[in-house]
């Protein structure tokens, strides 16, 4: 299915430059074997495209067949609430402003005390949900090692049926509109609220996720110092979901001008990655790549090969990472099976998106 799933997106994105959008989403619906292209649920759905994309993505993934490598596991049903340490809490909340609402979970740690060292937003994936992407990405336990409080937004199903961010509506590309003002809006809110240094707030996400942290990261630059990107997409690569579909099968259309100025980043994509196409990572990389010495090294990490490229400033910090991790699926490097779409194997994504933000230089408060 996995040959199967990767001839129908080249196919379909030949079908888009063609101009045949139909006939792209014709293609990828007989692959899923559901609705034709003319039955009324296809048709009444049809001018919602960003739901329609996450619809189809959702259930193209639910038909492939269970990924056998180590720790692999896919979406189950309830998400169970992960184990708390002593003086620690996951709370809840809404948080809404003039482009909408969205709710969310918050991590505190155990602080003692002390403030906070930084907040982390992590933006989950489609059909995922906060919880579910708090365990996969153990993200909790390393913020209690750190003292981080971490932001875990969720997606509404008013906006996307699926749950995914909406990184492909040009309204969600924009400062001061969509989901990215939400978003920003809700990181500042909890900033404010405990007192975080204003240069320790970064965001990360997977697929989906990942594609709208590298949306914050450049409308918001002011707003978040770093960004994490797993298996995500380049920004501006879409804007409706033929592009969309272009984009994650690795045909995306010429990038907007490169930015003046950007925001570090790090960057983990898997070489076997049949749902967003490894090339997206690279090219999120070449269009915000600041400027400084380039160097690469490679190594093995929990049993797979990685390549590394680095961005160095001329303080001698990283700036800019782009991991590539041989024989690595749609998945989250190095997570924990208790949450879904991740791969045990591997580096572990997550400690290195901290390592990475937290050896970044202060800016001052």
């Amino acid at each position: 299915m996995n040959d199967d799933f990767s001839a129908a997106m080249r196919r379909a994105s030949e079908l888009v430059r063609g101009g045949d959008a139909a006939g792209a989403t014709s293609l990828i619906q007989s692959l899923l074997g559901g609705a034709s292209p003319t039955s009324p649920d296809l048709q009444a759905s049809a001018p919602q495209a960003p739901q329609g994309l996450g619809k189809a993505l959702a259930e193209l993934k639910a038909r492939m067949p269970r990924v056998t490598t180590p720790g692999f596991t896919m979406p189950g049903l309830a998400t169970p609430e992960p184990a708390l340490p002593e003086g620690a809490r996951f709370d809840g909340g809404t948080f809404a402003c003039a482009a909408g609402s969205r709710d969310y979970r918050v991590y505190l740690p155990r602080l003692d005390g002390a403030a906070p060292t930084g907040l982390v937003m992590m933006l989950h994936g489609c059909t995922q949900n906060p919880v579910d992407f708090a365990n996969g990405t153990d993200m909790n336990r390393l913020a209690e090692e750190h003292g981080l409080i971490i932001i875990y937004p969720a997606q509404a199903r008013g906006a996307n049926m699926q749950s995914c961010w909406n990184w492909f509506s040009q309204r969600d590309q924009q400062r001061g509109a969509g989901e990215p003002e939400i978003l920003a809006g809700l990181a500042s809110r909890i900033r404010e609220d405990h007192e975080v240094p204003h240069d320790r707030i970064f965001v990360a996400g997977l697929s989906a996720g990942a594609a709208m942290a590298v949306i914050l990261g450049r409308v918001y630059p002011d707003v978040f110092a770093a960004v994490g990107a797993h298996s995500g997409l380049p920004y501006g690569s879409a804007s409706d979901m033929p592009s969309a579909l272009a984009t994650m099968a690795g045909n995306a259309p010429a990038l907007p001008r490169k930015a003046e100025s950007t925001v570090p980043i790090i960057i983990f994509h898997g070489s076997a990655d049949t749902t967003v196409h490894p090339s997206n990572g690279q090219r999120i990389a070449d269009d915000i790549r600041p400027s400084g010495t380039e160097i690469q090294d490679s190594g093995m990490q929990g049993g797979r090969r990685f390549t590394r490229r680095m961005v160095l400033s001329e303080s001698g910090s990283s700036t800019s990472e782009h991991w590539s991790i041989e024989g690595l699926g749609h998945a989250w490097s190095g997570g924990n099976p208790a949450g879904s779409y991740v791969d045990a194997s591997g580096p572990d994504a997550s400690a290195e998106m901290l390592r990475f933000f937290l050896d970044l230089p202060r800016k001052g408060n």
